[in-house]
């Protein structure tokens, strides 16, 4: 029985299948090698750091008669700089990110505690998260370096995993 659908459709379908299933294996092994996918992930920001920072200095240059050369210029060094300290010392990048991580959860915490008080429904709910969120960000400090050189590698391994799973349904789902 020849396919309904348009060639241009089944050969779209074919590719999101090989997309998802592309990051689903991505996302396993992103769990299996937790600290390589930070390090890799950490990596691939300095390096995007430093080459946006190397094109906004030359953008800055050529355009000095503009009013945000400056700004250009020294968002470039800023860049090329913090880009460089990311690619020579990833784990202090993985670090970074990974404290970064945990204040917004202490945050979040913090204001989930606050309105959590003041919602007329929902108060336990909005409390309940806001401890958990409290306690999150207190376990990823307290097990700082080992959470900074895995956490972001679960984090990464969750989206592609969950990316790979919606995009192999969404294949699934097309019309053949």
């Amino acid at each position: 029985m020849a396919s309904s659908a348009p060639p241009n459709v089944s050969h779209a379908k074919g590719w999101v299948l090989a997309y998802g299933i592309l990051s689903a294996l991505i996302g396993v092994a992103a769990f299996v090698w937790p600290v390589s996918a930070t390090l890799t992930a950490t990596i691939l920001v300095g390096s995007f750091l430093f080459v946006a920072g190397v094109m906004s200095i030359a953008i800055g240059f050529r355009s000095r008669a503009h009013h945000a050369s400056a700004y250009r210029i020294l968002y470039g060094i800023l860049s090329v700089l913090i880009g460089l300290i990311i690619l020579f010392e990833p784990v202090s990048g993985a670090i970074s990110i990974t404290l970064l991580v945990a204040f917004w959860l202490a945050m979040r915490g913090v204001f989930e505690l606050f309105w959590g008080y003041r919602f007329p429904v929902g108060r336990a709910l909005m409390i309940g998260l806001g401890i958990v969120n409290l306690l999150l960000a207190g376990f990823i400090i307290w097990t700082i370096p080992l959470s900074a050189l895995t956490l972001p590698g679960y984090i990464l391994g969750i989206s592609f995993l969950m990316t790979g799973i919606t995009a192999i349904a969404e294949a699934s789902a097309a019309p053949a």
